[in-house]
């Protein structure tokens, strides 16, 4: 696979760039800015001492197909050029939307997928050496990704994902599609035991074919990961010619969850012990207290340009994890009643602590900061 004599590289990518508009963030005041320089400074929860997301990493790390990767760390902020462009996304291709997708400016993003590893990998100064000594090449990469989403159990907009690579001359090793499954099978059983794992033809816009991977999971089937071969062009977008092989990337927190039976994505960043001391692999869940909720509409009259997921952004911003879930109730539009290219929207919030009982008073106070702020930023009249 590798040569005997070759060691393990731990490459970690330091970003001037990255550390100018860091700064920048934070000295601005607007919301976005203050948003954006909160998720970064989150703690990276794949590499938190105790979390059953640096457990998996360990796991998977740990299986023979992977035991010798180099390992990547890489910049969280992102020229679009090289996130989505180089990445077979070009312009106007949905997941460059700034609906989804936070920018910083016009030319740099948050990273919204770590598949982007790919081009730091091959572009440092030692692994170029490598390719022109035509040798094979493997890494991984972990760590934190953001993606603007809607507000529910099972979704946060900065979130963790684990990805590889392996790739090897074409003239002197066939790395095939069985080869990446029985990887795959590797990782699967590393992370949930003996258990049942099914593939699926899919499409992705740097491997081709490209593969889902299923695994069951207490009697059901839940997405694990996405996968299939590096497609050659992207490999040359990089300049990178007589190569060939696998790549895969799935997400922590998913695969988390579903070990533990977590009913709650938000119990990943608890700093509660009761919570914390069950955040084990494999070890199901039992609900440390079922707090209950309080429920709070808010119903608003704004143009028709407005986005929903920049809205609930807001309502993070404000609500934080007391927000569990954000409801659309109702929306519709009446041009005699609201005037023309306006929507009515009905939004029900649920609010609930995953540690204490929460009071009407202090939801209050957050859902008029709602209310204040949904009219300011959104020019929205309440209704």
């Amino acid at each position: 696979m590798f040569s005997k004599n070759l060691e393990k590289q731990y490459i970690k990518i330091d970003s001037p760039e990255e550390a100018k508009l860091k700064a920048e963030l934070e000295k601005k005041n607007d919301a976005d800015s203050k948003r954006m320089a909160r998720f970064l400074n989150m703690p990276d929860l794949s590499r938190a001492a105790g979390s059953p997301l640096k457990e998996i990493v360990e796991r998977a790390s740990r299986v023979k197909s992977l035991e010798r990767f180099d390992v990547i760390q890489i910049p969280e902020i992102i020229p679009t050029n090289i996130l989505f462009d180089l990445f077979n996304m070009p312009p106007g291709h949905p997941a460059r939307s700034k609906s989804d997708t936070y920018y910083i400016g016009d030319d740099n993003v948050l990273r919204t997928h770590d598949t982007v590893f790919w081009y730091y990998y091959l572009n440092h100064s030692e692994i170029k050496k490598r390719i022109e000594n035509k040798e094979i090449l493997g890494v991984i990469c972990y760590g934190k990704v953001y993606r603007k989403d809607e507000i529910d159990r099972s979704h946060m907009n900065v979130f963790h994902q684990f990805g590889g690579l392996y790739i090897g001359p074409d003239d002197k090793k066939n790395i095939t599609p069985e080869d990446l499954k029985n990887t795959l099978s590797e990782i699967a059983r590393s992370i949930f035991g003996d258990v049942n794992f099914r593939f699926y033809d899919h499409n992705f816009p740097y491997t081709d074919p490209s593969f889902e991977m299923e695994a069951e999971i207490n009697g059901q089937w839940i997405e694990m990961l996405g996968s299939g071969m590096a497609r050659k062009s992207v490999l040359s977008n990089f300049g990178l010619t007589g190569y060939h092989g696998w790549a895969f990337g799935f997400g922590l927190e998913r695969l988390a969850m579903a070990s533990m039976s977590l009913p709650d994505i938000r119990l990943l960043w608890s700093e509660d012990p009761r919570v914390k001391k069950q955040l084990k692999l494999g070890n199901k869940f039992k609900e440390v207290s079922k707090y209950p909720p309080i429920t709070r509409d808010i119903s608003f009259v704004v143009k028709n340009d407005f986005v929903p997921n920049n809205y609930f952004d807001l309502i993070r911003d404000l609500g934080g994890d007391l927000v569990e879930q954000v409801e659309l109730l109702d929306k519709y539009e009446n041009a005699a009643k609201f005037g023309e290219g306006k929507i009515s929207y009905t939004y029900r919030i649920v609010y609930r602590s995953n540690e204490r009982t929460l009071v009407s008073e202090e939801v209050d106070a957050i859902q008029n900061k709602i209310y204040g702020e949904t009219a300011k930023q959104f020019n929205a009249e309440l209704r």
